[in-house]
């Protein structure tokens, strides 16, 4: 077994603790599956990463890092920072209020079609959001780029599709 994976393995456990989430394979399999837009991992694939026997993608270390809330750089190779940003992002969850904490809840017990479906719309929210303060600042964002072939109903529209 390789040091590197195995010191990977390290920091992935602490970071998982860190952020509130059991080191334990299946919910390491849940949450980075439901986070992760390409081929799922498996129960054993992620139980590999954990045991120090694999290392995942880098990509994949992305999608970890961004979900626990450390730097891919410090999960990935180690930068002594991971338990410091892992804090972090744990006490700034403290901040956040009870109607978010359900919100985010109740989204998370969605199926991933749907958690996807409502990311689109809080992302399309957020980028209106910040066009918005950027043209009254005077400055601007690059074009929207469309996220489907399919443009979304209007809001009107709504009604008219539910049978």
């Amino acid at each position: 077994m390789s040091d590197h994976k195995t010191t990977f393995a390290k920091r992935l456990k602490i970071a998982m603790e860190a952020a509130g989430y059991q080191a334990r394979p299946s919910v390491l399999e849940r949450e980075f599956n439901s986070r992760h837009w390409g081929k799922p991992m498996t129960l054993h694939g992620v139980r590999r990463w954990l045991l120090g026997e694999t290392m995942p993608r880098n990509d994949k270390i992305v999608v970890l890092a961004n979900w626990l809330g450390v730097t891919s750089e410090s999960l990935g190779f180690g930068d002594g920072d991971t338990l410091r940003e892992a804090d972090q992002r744990q006490s700034r969850k403290q901040d956040i209020g009870q109607q978010e904490r359900e919100l985010l809840e109740a989204v998370m017990s969605l199926p991933v079609t749907h958690r996807r479906m409502v990311r689109e719309i809080v992302m399309s929210f957020a980028r209106d959001t910040a066009r918005e303060r950027e043209s009254q600042d005077g400055r601007s964002l690059p074009a929207r780029r469309p996220t489907s072939s399919r443009a979304a109903p209007a809001p009107e529209d709504l009604s008219a599709t539910v049978d």
